[in-house]
């Protein structure tokens, strides 16, 4: 691998989402700051929206991390689930031990006993959502449910969704509009600002241990935003196989050729540089990358 070559530690354009690798972009900035404002208000459901590889993943982790001592969190990663084993989901996630074959009477009041016996030891509790645009509208409403257990101060449940723009269409359908009326904060997050790219890159290569001054030449950069639309999992995939291709031909800098190759290795970055294009062969390129990795 790269690394070495380039004096890193690690890969530095993973996308995996590591929340050492969290950039603090305007965007993920004020969404993060949104989430954290709405968990410590106590709103009942926060709604973060953004198109696929906007990093909704990452930020949720990140959120997750940043919440203090005094909030337990839950973590469903796909929500594609009938109310009930969503509702054991959420249960697991509580630790709450239950009988084999738990009636659903049994299920709730496990959960509202877990989450009384939470909020007497002042803790606050938040269930995080990923990819909530796959929720089926009953378990929405079975969500909405849950959030009416409360005390005389604050709901007992505070529920986030990260999800792409999808879910907005599924909250405008008549049945789940009660749920849609308590979405207090939402906040859609965009792609990377051309000018946030560069500082972007280098945020990255910093944390993977890159101590030079700059390994992206300007014109690689403007080609990657070019690219990559500023969708930062589809930088990150760009950005790694142009530093592979970099480092098969023994180069030190990655410069607006390399990345060229890489976009013509990648299919989503094709059709954002090439639309007309999209269908036609691209063997050189792939070619060229096979070259580099087996260098």
């Amino acid at each position: 691998m790269y690394t070495e070559h380039f004096g890193l530690r690690e890969v530095p354009f993973s996308i995996t989402p590591d929340t050492s690798f969290f950039f603090t972009s305007p965007h993920s900035q004020e969404a993060l700051n949104t989430l954290l404002v709405a968990a410590r208000n106590g709103d009942g459901f926060i709604k973060i929206t953004g198109e696929v590889g906007t990093g909704k993943t990452l930020l949720c982790r990140k959120f997750m991390a940043t919440l203090g001592d005094d909030f337990v969190t839950a973590y469903i990663p796909n929500p594609y689930l009938e109310p009930r084993t969503l509702m054991l989901a959420l249960a697991d996630e509580l630790s709450i031990e239950l009988e084999k074959g738990v009636d659903q009477h049994k299920l709730i009041k496990a959960l509202m006993m877990r989450l009384m016996g939470l909020a007497v030891e002042g803790k606050r509790v938040v269930l995080c959502l990923d990819e909530a645009q796959a929720i089926p509208v009953v378990s929405l409403e079975a969500l909405r449910l849950l959030t009416n257990l409360e005390t005389e101060k604050r709901k007992l449940l505070q529920i986030v969704l990260f999800g792409q723009p999808e879910l907005n269409r599924k909250l405008e359908l008549d049945s789940v509009r009660q749920l849609a009326q308590r979405i207090i904060f939402h906040y859609h997050l965009g792609p990377l600002r051309k000018d946030d790219l560069d500082y972007y890159l280098a945020h990255r290569l910093r944390v993977a241990g890159f101590g030079g001054s700059r390994l992206f030449s300007r014109g690689a950069v403007s080609k990657l935003y070019r690219a990559s639309g500023g969708i930062p999992r589809l930088v990150n995939i760009l950005a790694h196989k142009s530093l592979m291709v970099a480092y098969g031909q023994g180069k030190q800098e990655v410069t607006r050729q390399h990345v060229s190759v890489a976009a013509r290795d990648t299919i989503t970055a094709r059709r954002r540089l090439w639309p007309w294009a999209a269908s036609f062969s691209v063997l050189a390129a792939a070619g060229g990358l096979a070259w580099a990795l087996t260098s």
